[in-house]
């Protein structure tokens, strides 16, 4: 047989017997399917079936059915967690999740979940200590990057503009992009703060390491200029303004 006839038989060989294992392969994740679906209660389906026709309070009424007929269907808590989350009813949402952290059976990449998804019904509610203090508890998880979002959120409501700073770095750091913008504003914050304290030489401190951080930054130039104004150093200040517009 030439050789390109036998080239040709291989690849038709091969092409058969990779459709024979695709075909296997659908069955068996068919048959797995089945089962699955045989497995769930017929409230669960209705419960897709509203949130697909994006009614939220009737799929919170069917996913509550399911969850009492088979307690342990932990994703199904979750989903329920999130729902009531979003329509606004905090209590219930903090009760569904801190009943899946109680639970001693809880796998721990659930229990990281069940932290974050609690941390954030008490962000939610405006319970801010409670929040950072479980977003935190997250550093080295697979939801540290996000909880630091959200403690940033927090440092800014606050006004904590040294922990904005210190979170800011980290999230620099697991993100590999830079935040010296950000950074740098901050340290204005820190510095307007010392300047209605009348503490000049800490707000100078703070914007020189803001001007560290970002040197083109327009703010801290301009605040700049004004504690040397304050300070009676005149020709300083205009000279700090003046590099505005260069």
């Amino acid at each position: 047989m030439p050789t390109m006839e036998i080239e040709l038989w291989w690849l038709l060989a091969l092409t058969v017997l990779f459709f024979a294992l695709g075909w296997v392969a659908a069955r068996i994740d068919i048959k797995h399917l089945l089962r699955e679906s045989r497995a769930l209660p017929l409230s669960y389906f209705r419960g897709l079936n509203f949130l697909l026709n994006e009614q939220p309070d009737k799929a919170i009424e069917s996913f509550i059915e399911v969850v009492k007929v088979d307690p342990q269907t932990i994703d199904l808590h979750f989903a329920l967690g999130n729902l009531f989350r979003r329509q606004g009813e905090i209590d219930r949402a903090i009760r569904m999740h801190q009943n899946l952290l109680d639970r001693h059976d809880l796998a721990a990449d659930k229990r990281q979940l069940a932290v974050f998804e609690l941390a954030q019904d008490f962000h939610r509610a405006g319970l801010l200590d409670r929040a950072e203090e479980l977003f935190s508890k997250l550093d080295g998880s697979p939801f540290e990057v996000q909880s630091l979002g959200f403690l940033l959120q927090i440092f800014e409501q606050e006004k904590d503009w040294q922990k904005a700073i210190n979170v800011t770095k980290r999230m620099e750091a697991l993100a590999k992009r830079p935040y010296f913008k950000e950074i740098a504003h901050y340290y204005c914050e820190l510095a307007q703060a010392a300047m209605l304290r009348s503490q000049l030489e800490e707000a100078r401190s703070h914007l020189e390491q803001a001007l560290a951080e970002y040197k083109l930054c327009a703010r801290a130039t301009i605040l700049l200029g004004d504690v040397e104004a304050q300070q009676g150093n005149y020709d300083m200040a205009a000279a700090a303004w003046q590099r505005i517009e260069s």
